[in-house]
């Protein structure tokens, strides 16, 4: 049974994601198999992702599947590859054209073979009338450098007498397409470089990498790829589109420290007065909206100490149906609330905390660390009592967060 992912409403989809197929044979070596045997499992996860990508919503899918300097490698292994080739083409043929998605070959025809060659044209022919759907991009003897050579050597043919930047991106191998330029470039195996890949179209992409390798890289981990880019704000040289967070970084940890000494207390009518201020002053929000807000965020506190966890987590929720409505933010309410509280329950670590924050206010994990660090050792004092010290962290982590969502 095949589970549909769903993205939460508003995610920011990238409509073109770019993938470098790294790590089939590590992956097989790490098992004691021939490396061909990890390029059949790097396919196998190709196919799922490319389905994935299409219902996640990206017009544009593309996979580095064979640079110009993998023809350096043994000639088994390049056999295998071009048997597996072979077999995706095959494959992938009624899926293209029941879904309606355009294939496009990117990189050099004239050193494949002729069979595959031949196959790759016929499919760039017949699945064309699919561009506005989808396109499924495969660079196969492909180099960035190279790309830019046959431009500019398509461009001599032609005898243009001036390029400009438009006219250029015409004589690229992605030339005719309706969003040649990659928003997400994701990379696997903890390898952290481009390698070439698409150097023109990808001036302004998000990276993204991953440690696994390409055979464990899962859709559900390309959700999670989709999740940060939809984080991140991308200005392209101009200003924020977002509302931008304005709160005193001072003013809300001094009210934060005092809530946190209330709840210790037990002191529930004053817990409830400074959780209103907080919110208000935290989110911006507006006075209606900040007693309405602040009423159940004290309520959620009141039910964590009680351990009454699924009470807790309600009363977080409607806190941020609120936050969610006013600040525009593309996250979950119910995620949220659920990532909070189980922090209250099982304690609090960076990395959790790591992700709490990037949900909550759409930065990217790698964003949203040194903040995360700060919250952490601001907790651990409040856990000490040492409202000092908690002050100071407290104070600094508000000061970072502001810095990333200001």
């Amino acid at each position: 049974m095949i589970v549909k992912i769903i993205l939460p409403p508003g995610t920011n989809v990238p409509n073109h994601v770019a993938i470098i197929l790294d790590g089939n044979r590590r992956w097989a070596r790490a098992r004691g198999w021939e490396p061909w045997r990890g390029h059949a499992a790097g396919y196998e996860a190709v196919k799922k992702l490319a389905k994935a990508t299409r219902d996640l919503g990206v017009h544009t899918f593309t996979v580095w599947a064979f640079s110009t300097e993998n023809w350096e490698r043994p000639q088994v292994e390049i056999k295998e590859i071009m048997k597996l080739l072979r077999h995706g083409l095959n494959e992938m043929e009624p899926d293209l054209h029941q879904e309606k998605v355009r294939f496009v070959h990117l990189g050099r025809k004239d050193r494949l073979p002729k069979d595959a060659r031949e196959h790759i044209a016929r499919l760039e022919r017949e699945t064309k009338k699919y561009g506005d759907s989808h396109v499924f991009n495969i660079a196969l003897d492909y180099g960035g450098k190279d790309e830019i050579i046959r431009a500019v050597n398509k461009i001599l043919e032609t005898r243009e007498e001036k390029i400009d930047t438009k006219s250029f991106e015409k004589f690229l191998d992605t030339g005719d397409q309706p969003y040649p330029y990659v928003d997400l470039f994701i990379r696997t195996s903890g390898e952290q470089r481009t390698s070439g890949l698409l150097p023109w179209q990808m001036d302004y992409a998000e990276y993204y990498f991953v440690q696994d390798h390409l055979p464990d890289f899962s859709p559900d981990m390309l959700k999670e790829a989709i999740l940060d880019f939809s984080r991140r704000r991308r200005r392209f040289g101009a200003n924020d589109l977002e509302k931008h967070l304005e709160f005193r970084p001072n003013v809300v940890a001094d009210l934060e420290l005092k809530w946190r000494h209330a709840l210790s207390l037990r002191q529930g009518e004053r817990l409830r007065d400074l959780a209103i201020r907080y919110v208000r002053e935290h989110y911006g929000l507006s006075k209606e909206l900040a007693k309405e807000a602040g009423l159940n965020m004290a309520k959620a506190l009141m039910h964590g100490q009680k351990e009454n966890w699924t009470e807790a987590k309600k009363a977080m929720e409607g806190l941020y149906e609120i936050v969610q409505k006013t600040l525009k933010l593309a996250f979950e309410p119910k995620v949220i609330a659920s990532i909070e509280v189980d922090l209250w329950r099982d304690g609090q670590d960076e990395e959790s905390l790591r992700h709490l924050l990037a949900e909550k206010f759409r930065v990217s994990t790698f964003q949203a660390a040194k903040s995360a660090h700060l919250a952490y050792l601001a907790n651990r004092e409040v856990v000490q009592k040492d409202w000092i010290k908690a002050k100071d962290y407290m104070v600094k982590f508000y000061q970072a967060l502001k810095e990333r969502v200001a």
